[in-house]
């Protein structure tokens, strides 16, 4: 048996990858940096959060379900930001990348936020602090 080495590429083609490179993926990297950023980044007062901010399962909890996009939102694969209707009829504004660390916090202002923090316990924790705090 007899094996053959690939020839190396020219350096053309590799200029051409680098030009492929800066002139596609580049843009797109940046487009889906700034939608990921948090294109519906949003303040919300300590006196609109509500009590009972929690984690949420989904596969337990059907009706907490985003179920669809209602305005300017995105929904990829693993990721979902924006307005959303829960499978109960009501809004929320999405964060959410892992299902799995799903909070659920409800606001005085007609609309839940759900979002993934990394650690969700200490988020509630922290939640609960300022909602302590501003009573």
């Amino acid at each position: 048996m007899q094996t053959f080495a690939i020839a190396p590429a020219e350096i053309r083609a590799l200029w051409l990858i680098g030009i492929l490179i800066l002139v596609v993926l580049v843009p797109v990297a940046v487009i889906l940096g700034t939608v990921m950023s948090g294109a519906h980044g949003r303040l919300i007062p300590s006196s609109q959060l509500m009590g009972g901010a929690r984690r949420v399962d989904f596969a337990l909890e059907p009706d907490r379900a985003p179920v669809r996009r209602t305005m300017m939102g995105t929904g990829l694969p693993g990721y979902r930001s924006g307005w959303f209707r829960l499978r109960d009829g009501t809004r929320a504004l999405l964060y959410l990348t892992d299902r799995s660390r799903a909070v659920l916090v409800p606001t005085t202002a007609d609309y839940s936020v759900v979002l993934s923090p990394a650690d969700p316990d200490a988020f509630l924790a922290a939640l609960e602090g300022i909602r302590s705090g501003s009573r």
